[in-house]
């Protein structure tokens, strides 16, 4: 009868899981300490891209540096893009035109759309909700099109520049945008009755991956996986840049800071994300899309090549930098995965001193051995899904 009464023999198990494409990106490693499918502990590997972003932007010229923002959090460039121009700007001291500064905001929110379309449908997807991870594929291919058709690039656009943006906005850009977001509207309807009632999909989910407010604070988390928790931070909001404080939008909040509400969250976004885009359209003004300075605005290329001046111009910006002031400066915009900013020091040279990152990305992988701690192995993977971590953010 005594024998009866004990606990079976139990075994801890240390177990590497990853790195593994898609599941973990390739560069994720998760050393987990089991018991049985219980999760004890995660110590995480982020591992590297080999691409050292700071140090890479510390060797090149102010100008040259954009090409390597469209590598940090890939699935929304466009946002990286205008974060970095914008730090720039604020140390030399300048602020662009207003019809600029709405088309940053216009290719910013297409660009959150992006990000949040790419992780919520492979999130799906993960969970065998193939169909649904289709859809939105099929959504993001749309507004592929769009970003393709301005910028001349499907995901390394390399379109914001310091001091304004390549060139303006293409002939029915207005058009396009209008008919692409009423498909996408009807791809997300789709989804939702594939998913709203889906026993599958909720069980998975809902109340899995629960991080509490003040953990999440404590950690530092921004973006969606903040905003889960209950916590209302928005960078758009609470620090306005460009001219989103002239713009109407919600911020998606949840209340359980489980993988649920982060879904419904980012879903929550894609919405809000169109109405920005379709109000800025709305109120797009006219005017130059770029500084009359040319102390750091490259000449257009009809004077680059048809008189020397505007070739001797271009040279002296291109080989020797632009020439930002002496400095330090942070600047912070929000990102599809929360707060990116951009910490800059100047030396009054053409190329940075010092630049750093603050990817929410890396951040958040800091904790996220608190939101898989007590759970199963198969939660792994969707709670690491709905971190949305980018590997090129990642890399330190």
């Amino acid at each position: 009868m005594k024998a009866e009464n004990q606990d079976l023999p139990s075994e801890t198990m240390d177990l590497q899981m990853g790195p593994s494409h898609p599941a973990t990106d390739g560069t994720i490693k998760l050393n987990l300490k089991l018991e049985g499918e219980k999760v004890l502990a995660c110590d995480v590997e982020v591992g590297y891209l080999h691409r050292g972003f700071d140090k890479s932007c510390e060797q090149a010229t102010w100008t040259q540096v954009i090409p390597y923002t469209d590598r940090l959090n890939y699935a929304s460039p466009l946002i990286n893009n205008v974060g970095y121009a914008l730090a720039v700007e604020k140390l030399i001291g300048v602020e662009t035109p207003p019809r600029c500064q709405y088309i940053r905001v216009i290719v910013s929110e297409l660009s959150r759309i992006f990000d949040h379309l790419t992780c919520c449908g492979m999130a799906a997807s993960e969970l065998g909700a193939i169909t649904v991870g289709f859809y939105m594929i099929e959504a993001r291919e749309l507004l592929i099109r769009i970003i393709e058709g301005l910028t001349g690039a499907r995901l390394t656009v390399t379109y914001v520049r310091v001091g304004g943006v390549k060139h303006d906005l293409p002939h029915a850009f207005a058009e396009h945008v209008a008919q692409t977001f009423k498909t996408i509207r009807k791809l997300l309807d789709d989804c939702d009755r594939l998913l709203s009632r889906n026993r599958i999909f909720l069980d998975r989910l809902s109340h899995v991956g629960v991080i509490s407010k003040e953990t999440a604070l404590s950690y530092c988390l921004t973006g969606p996986i903040l905003r889960a928790t209950g916590v209302n931070y928005d960078v758009r909001k609470v620090f306005p840049y460009l001219v989103y404080d002239q713009l109407d939008f919600e911020v998606p909040l949840g209340s359980k800071g489980d993988n649920y509400d982060r879904f419904l969250c980012r879903i929550g976004e894609i919405e809000q994300s169109m109405k920005i885009v379709e109000q800025a359209l709305q109120k797009l003004p006219l005017g130059p899309v770029w500084i009359e300075d040319p102390r750091f605005v490259l000449p257009e290329k009809e004077k680059v090549y048809g008189s020397i001046e505007g070739l001797m111009h271009h040279f002296k910006i291109i080989m020797e930098g632009i020439q930002v002031p002496a400095g330090e400066t942070y600047f912070a915009v929000e990102g599809g995965n929360g707060e990116l900013g951009f910490y800059i020091v100047s030396d009054g040279s053409g190329r940075p001193y010092r630049m750093r990152v603050r990817p929410p990305c890396f951040i958040a992988m800091g904790a996220f051995h608190e939101m898989i701690k007590g759970y199963m192995v198969a939660d792994i993977v969707p709670t690491f899904g709905m971190i949305n971590m980018i590997g090129g953010e990642c890399d330190r």
